[in-house]
């Protein structure tokens, strides 16, 4: 499984990141707003930035004001906190509390970086992660009843390739839902039949930077041509609603016996997994999987724990 780097990848952040115009005297809302900016300029994911920014909002409210950013202090963010936990009237769970402290420590820790405060005010601030499960993949002998399940799909009295042809699209390229849902037949690339490929597109401009080649199974081109000539697809590769391919997941998993069923999760962090054990290169892998500097931090620990032998 390889993955075939484009030579340039639009979007990606400009050299020029600089704060112009921003000083200890600027308001809590100039330095949000630009550092909203630069969220975008370091392709922080659009979760990451809706939810950076909410909480930011949240400390806004919780002033009453719109001090300058001078004027914040760690017991002022001491006390936001306890506020948050405490006082403000609505569920705070340690999942949020701990995403609100990676906000603010990020957002003073950029100031200070930046220069435009002499000091962090949220560096003492401290900072206890909270413990997620890790996700549910596939190991090989259930890969191996998957595909096995999917076959046997193909080859029924009434054949239905689609269940392999998506199996394997996603275990081979762990592309998400979105994605999948988003591809054309105009974006394969069959020219090769040993070696077809899929164009990942956005449509978003800024959203460009996630767009990658992704190399496809040897085999697949033969799937894809049984998958058309049953559904007859004539623009999407899969001209239906993602609700009825989870459908088909589930029923694949039910086929195979598997006790956890099967999602597209599932198989984006199997291919991920799969791609660590054979060595693919960090980087190479951050940018199959299409994610961000900043989600990649948060990810690439998850996949090498989900890849360590068992004790």
């Amino acid at each position: 499984m390889t993955i075939e780097q484009l030579p340039l990848f639009p979007g990606e952040p400009s050299q020029d990141d600089s704060v112009t115009g921003l000083t200890s005297e600027s308001s809590l809302r100039a330095s949000i707003e630009q550092f909203q900016k630069h969220m975008q300029r370091q392709d922080f994911s659009e979760y990451t930035i809706k939810s950076f920014r909410g909480d930011l909002g949240i400390l806004q409210r919780y002033l009453k004001t719109d001090p300058s950013i001078e004027q914040i202090g760690t017991k002022t963010l001491q006390d936001f906190l306890y506020w948050l936990q405490h006082e403000r009237g609505k569920p705070c769970n340690a999942k949020s509390y701990a995403r609100r402290l990676t906000t603010l420590k990020v957002f003073f820790a950029w100031l200070a970086n930046e220069g435009v405060l002499a000091s962090d005010p949220a560096a003492p601030l401290v900072h206890k992660p909270v413990e997620t499960p890790l996700p549910r993949i596939l190991y090989d002998e259930q890969v191996n009843q998957v595909l096995a399940a999917t076959r046997q799909m193909m080859t029924a009295e009434e054949p239905d390739p689609r269940p392999h042809l998506l199996v394997t699209l996603l275990l081979h390229t762990g592309i998400k839902k979105q994605e999948c849902m988003a591809i054309r037949l105009a974006h394969l690339d069959l020219a090769n039949p040993s070696g077809p490929a899929v164009q990942i597109r956005y449509e978003k401009p800024r959203m460009h930077y996630k767009e990658r080649r992704l190399q496809l199974p040897s085999g697949w081109s033969q799937t894809l041509a049984a998958y058309r000539r049953v559904y007859q697809p004539e623009d999407f590769l899969f001209p239906c609603t993602a609700r009825n391919l989870e459908y088909v997941l589930r029923h694949v998993a039910q086929a195979a016996d598997l006790p956890d069923g099967l999602s597209f999760e599932m198989l984006r962090w199997t291919c991920a997994v799969r791609d660590y054990q054979a060595r693919m290169d960090p980087e190479r892998l951050r940018r199959k999987l299409g994610l961000s500097q900043m989600s990649w931090k948060e990810t690439e620990p998850k996949i090498v724990r989900l890849a360590e032998p068992p004790l």
